[in-house]
């Protein structure tokens, strides 16, 4: 079974062609990072417009590798996200499958992300606990099955990418900050100064708002005091707390529940200190750790295109009632029928 998948949830106009779920016949991506790099960020509106421009060109750059004929379903993500962002790459699927007739399935981007990992572990089925960590999310979640998750452990402010892009912005790094502080935190001391890491032993809930403000106030008492600041040692140090707080939180929730495998998914997943030391707790206390490659970690279609696959076998389907969903929580099934028409923006 052949799906095309479209994810347009941010800045990347990604599209794919996927096979069963596990193998990726095309994947096509246009990053808008230079666009947005001059404004320290995503900017919605030029994110939108720039969806427009670009979706039908990755459409047919994707259509390339296989012609419409062979596709059984349009796959596209509906959120959550940019509203604006999400609109362009719904309106256009739903165009899609109604001029073709073939069935339309909706996919929450979290769950794509959690899908990623299929794609390269053909081994890999749950149950299993992944931690999601992007821009935008940092879950905990207990997946049950491929179309069953249980959230068990969020972000109560800032989600870490969100984090690491600020306090790369404090350092004077330009955007995405995830993958500077990650080079830079390399060649400084981990150790060298002690900053927070805020509900560590409280439940499975992550908060990272403490923490950039640390870094923030660090760097301004620094300045003040007209001493010089060693930016690889604050982000060494910042990237230290981060990680012990997600790898602890995550292997502890494992070795409570007698959880044997765990995921790692998103973004921040690329983040080699996070995948270090979470593979060596994984190790230590005989858990298998899956994480899909760098280029699967950012926004993608073909991780859409792998979760579509097991809605689509599992019976999920989506009208033309279907819409974008900035706030969609983990779990949710696109709405459909007149209560679509309340229930989405």
């Amino acid at each position: 079974m052949q799906i095309l998948a479209i994810e347009t949830s941010c800045d990347e106009t990604a599209v794919s062609i996927v096979k069963n779920g596990r193998e990726t016949i095309a994947n096509v991506i246009d990053s808008q990072i230079e666009k947005h790099k001059i404004f320290g960020g995503v900017v919605p509106e030029i994110a939108s417009r720039m969806h427009i421009e670009k979706i039908n060109a990755c459409v047919q750059e994707a259509l390339n590798h296989a012609s419409l004929e062979t596709i059984d379903a349009i796959a596209v993500t509906y959120g959550p996200g940019l509203v604006g962002a999400l609109l362009v790459g719904v309106a256009f699927a739903k165009g899609l499958a109604f001029a073709t007739q073939k069935p339309l399935v909706g996919v929450h981007h979290i769950e794509g992300h959690i899908a990623a990992n299929y794609l390269e572990h053909h081994d890999l089925k749950p149950p299993f606990l992944c931690l999601v960590v992007s821009g935008g999310h940092t879950h905990l979640i207990n997946v049950k099955t491929y179309t069953t998750f249980e959230i068990v452990g969020k972000t109560k402010d800032d989600a870490v990418g969100e984090a690491y892009d600020k306090v790369a912005r404090t350092l004077g790094l330009q955007y995405p900050g995830g993958p500077k502080i990650d080079r830079l935190a390399a060649t400084g001391d981990a150790d060298s100064i002690k900053f927070p890491k805020a509900m560590l032993n409280d439940g499975y809930d992550f908060s990272f708002s403490g923490i950039k403000s640390a870094v923030l106030n660090y760097v301004n008492g620094e300045k003040m005091k007209e001493h010089e600041i060693n930016a690889a040692n604050v982000a060494a140090s910042f990237q230290k707390s981060v990680v012990d707080i997600l790898t602890h939180k995550t292997i502890k929730y494992a070795i409570a529940n007698n959880i044997k495998t765990i995921v790692l998914a998103g973004g921040v997943a690329a983040n080699s200190s996070l995948r270090s030391n979470m593979r060596s707790q994984a190790t230590a206390n005989n858990i298998n750790l899956y994480y899909p490659s760098l280029s699967l970690c950012t926004d993608n279609a073909a991780m859409v295109g792998s979760a579509a696959y097991y809605s689509y076998i599992a019976g999920v389907r989506s009208n033309m009632s279907l819409n974008a969903t900035p706030n969609l929580v983990v779990g949710a099934k696109p709405a459909t029928g007149f209560a679509a028409l309340h229930n989405n923006i």
